[in-house]
């Protein structure tokens, strides 16, 4: 796959979708307007205050004993029937029906991986931290790393840091921060959300996915890196090689969102079967 750089690459292309009911691509992701843009500032404005290098780190060892529940991957799916994300300014329905529109757009355009329509379902059970009782500002949104000065692109980056603590600390409040250039992504500290705790929920239960699989998951909310072109200065050769995955991925997380809900039954019985393949069973969340 070729690496796109600049404008958002999934508008070059997205899944089949219903004409009638889906958006204009211009129309998706937009911070500047729409019924839903208070919530969605706010949500952005807590995130960017509290999410600092020690809040992380603290969210690491709260939840890096895997103690919270015991639970199968479809239990974890029917638990975001009571999720919206008060971070997207798309969707206003619950987390559980985006999880199986992705999968099956992603199913449509790539039959051949079934590990890919896995990925689909999977990428947003990590916001089962808010049904733990996280707030969703912990849980959600686009990430970003911690340890150092917020880039261009982050959503709402002038309005919203400035009572981020440790933009105030000389350590972290540098272009590269805390962190060496081209030390590769899996030693920068992001933000706390769904992204990186789902990410160490299918490493602690050993997924038999891909490593795309888990690469996807780990970094598919780093819109301002894989979308906004910005810290690549920490890329690695792996995170370039990686980085056409997490953009096919993209195309379907946001151009699969429309009102046109999928009937879930019907769909339950083809996914089960990949969970029984790649991640059987009770696992530790």
């Amino acid at each position: 796959m070729k690496v796109t750089v600049g404008p958002d690459p999934s508008l070059v292309y997205r899944p089949d979708v219903d004409p009638e009911v889906a958006k204009d691509k211009a129309s998706f992701r937009n911070y500047t307007s729409g019924p839903l843009l208070d919530r969605v500032f706010t949500t952005y404005k807590l995130m960017h205050t509290h999410q600092t290098v020690d809040f992380v780190r603290s969210k690491h060892a709260q939840f890096g004993g895997f103690s919270y529940k015991k639970m199968t991957v479809m239990e974890a799916v029917d638990l975001l029937d009571g999720l919206v994300d008060e971070s997207d300014p798309d969707v206003d329905f619950p987390n559980s029906f985006h999880a199986f529109q992705t999968a099956e757009g992603i199913r449509k355009a790539h039959p051949d991986k079934d590990w890919f329509h896995l990925v689909g379902l999977l990428h947003d059970l990590g916001k089962v931290l808010a049904l733990f009782g996280e707030p969703q500002w912990a849980v959600v949104g686009d990430t970003f790393p911690v340890g150092c000065r917020p880039q261009a692109s982050v959503v709402f980056r002038d309005s919203t840091f400035q009572d981020n603590p440790d933009l105030q600390d000389p350590r972290y409040s540098t272009e590269l921060g805390m962190y060496q250039p081209h030390c590769g992504l899996d030693r920068v500290l992001m933000s706390w959300g769904h992204d990186e705790y789902m990410y160490q929920v299918m490493k602690f239960n050993k997924f038999s996915l891909p490593p795309e699989a888990s690469y996807k998951i780990r970094f598919h909310s780093f819109f301002p890196s894989h979308t906004g072109s910005d810290y690549w200065q920490w890329c690695s050769k792996q995170d370039l090689a990686m980085l056409p995955w997490v953009q096919e991925f993209n195309k379907f997380d946001l151009y699969t969102k429309c009102p046109d809900l999928p009937d879930v039954d019907k769909l339950r019985p083809y996914y089960q079967g990949l969970i029984d393949k790649y991640c059987p069973g009770i696992l530790s969340w």
